[in-house]
């Protein structure tokens, strides 16, 4: 796949254009339709997509271009974005004259978080995701088993619990506990 996604892009970042390196990431939920589910990027427009670097939203004005590609993944991404940069303005007229068949539309939407859905937040407010590694900031008396995990104690791979946002849940001693979010941090 990553040799034809190259091709097609002419190794060129398929939202911004830039030239150099690039690289292929495959686009969530997988849809198993081929290369249309990647995209070529650069480390600027990957890193922001993956949320691993802060969104620099004059970055992102390329996707008045990278929203009419003929690529799915193209789409999806652009549509991902414009969502999650439409509190600056511009990004709002352009997911007004945004466009993608019904399929299409329904994978982007697929990876756009609703306002109004709680998210798992560690006490500093920060988010956390399935698979994250905490650190536990207080003292707490484990119901069921008779040991205290103590604070400073590393939680890893944690699982978020779907339907309760305040609660977490992951392994101390090798004993399985819900842990609540407000007293971990990332």
């Amino acid at each position: 796949m990553q040799k034809e996604v190259l091709e097609r892009s002419n190794g060129n970042c398929e939202i911004c254009g830039a030239s150099g390196k690039v690289s292929v990431i495959q686009v969530e939920p997988f849809q198993g339709i081929g290369a249309d589910e990647y995209a070529a990027l650069c480390d600027t427009c990957a890193s922001q997509y993956a949320g691993t670097a802060e969104s620099n939203s004059s970055h992102w004005r390329c996707l008045n271009d990278a929203m009419w590609s003929e690529v799915p993944a193209v789409k999806v991404i652009a549509y991902r974005m414009l969502n999650r940069l439409k509190s600056e303005g511009w990004p709002q007229d352009l997911l007004d004259m945004f466009y993608a068949d019904d399929e299409v539309m329904a994978w982007a939407k697929a990876g756009v978080r609703d306002e109004n859905t709680p998210v798992h937040t560690d006490s500093n407010g920060v988010e956390l995701q399935n698979g994250d590694t905490v650190v536990l900031i207080k003292d707490l008396d484990v119901k069921g088993a008779n040991f205290t995990a103590k604070r400073g104690t590393a939680v890893r791979n944690i699982k978020l619990v779907h339907d309760n946002h305040e609660h977490i849940e992951g392994k101390v001693n090798g004993q399985g506990i819900v842990i609540l979010t407000k007293y971990v941090k990332k």
